[in-house]
C-alpha cells in the first residue's frame, strides 16, 4: 500500500498511552497502534526505501530488564535506516507529532576514538563544524550525548573542543502536527529533511569504519 499520511488518530493514541501505559489498555486499543501507527510507518519508510535504504520499524514494547521504570510500552514509534553501526537517519511519530533525526549513538569505545581522531584532524574536523553549522542554520538542532570535561588526551583550548565532547552526534527537527501530516506529503517532508542530512551521515561513514 502507499503511504498516505498520519493519522491524528497515531497522536490520540500515544497521548491517551501517556495516561494508562497498561497492557489491558494496549490490549484494547491495539487495533488503532495497527492501523494509525504501524502501518504507516511501515509504508513510510518502504516509500524512502529506493533513495536511502531498507528501513526497520522498531517493536513498541520497553527493555524494562534494568530500568526503574517497568511501563511496558514506548510512547512513541521510530523508524530507522541504518548507514553503519549505530548510524542513519531517523523518524518518530509520538504524541507531539513527526520528528526527524540522523546520526550516530550508542558508539563503541572504538567508534568514538574514530570520531575525535578524525575531529582533531584539521581537514575533517573543520569540514564538520561546517555541516553542523549549515545544520544548525537550517532548523536543525545538534545533540548527542556529550562529555561534560574534556575528553582524556585533548586540551580545553582545542578549537573543536566541543564537538571532542561529543560520545554521540545526532541532528534533529520536530515538525509538530501540521495539517500535511495526513496526508502523502509527509513523505516528502521527510525525505526533504533527510537528504538535507546526508552529508552528516556521510562524514561519519567515512570516518568511523
Amino acid at each position: 500500500m502507499a503511504f498516505t499520511g498520519f493519522p491524528f488518530a497515531a497522536l490520540d493514541f500515544y497521548e491517551d498511552l501517556e495516561a494508562d501505559n497498561s497492557k489491558p489498555w494496549w490490549n484494547a486499543h491495539k487495533d488503532v497502534y495497527e492501523e494509525s501507527v504501524k502501518v504507516p510507518m511501515v509504508e513510510l519508510l518502504a516509500e524512502l526505501e529506493g533513495e536511502f535504504g531498507s528501513g526497520k520499524v522498531f517493536r513498541p514494547y520497553r527493555d524494562v530488564r534494568f530500568s526503574k521504570d517497568k511501563t511496558p510500552y514506548k510512547t512513541h514509534q521510530g523508524g530507522f535506516v541504518a548507514r553503519g553501526p549505530s548510524l542513519g537517519f531517523y523518524v518518530q511519530i509520538d504524541p507531539a507529532g513527526l520528528f526527524v533525526a540522523c546520526g550516530f549513538y550508542g558508539a563503541t569505545t572504538d567508534g568514538i576514538a574514530l570520531f575525535r581522531d578524525a575531529v582533531d584532524n584539521e581537514v575533517r574536523g573543520t569540514e564538520l563544524e561546517g555541516l553542523v553549522s549549515t545544520l544548525t542554520d537550517a532548523g536543525f538542532d545538534i545533540g548527542g550525548d556529550k562529555l561534560k570535561t574534556k575528553p582524556r588526551g585533548y586540551e580545553l583550548d582545542h578549537p573543536r573542543i566541543d564537538l571532542l565532547r561529543h560520545k554521540s552526534l545526532t541532528a534533529s527537527t520536530h515538525f509538530g502536527s501540521p495539517p500535511w501530516l495526513e496526508t502523502a506529503a509527509a513523505a516528502d517532508h521527510v525525505r526533504t529533511a533527510w537528504r538535507t542530512l546526508v552529508p552528516l551521515v556521510e562524514w561519519a561513514e567515512q570516518v568511523m569504519r
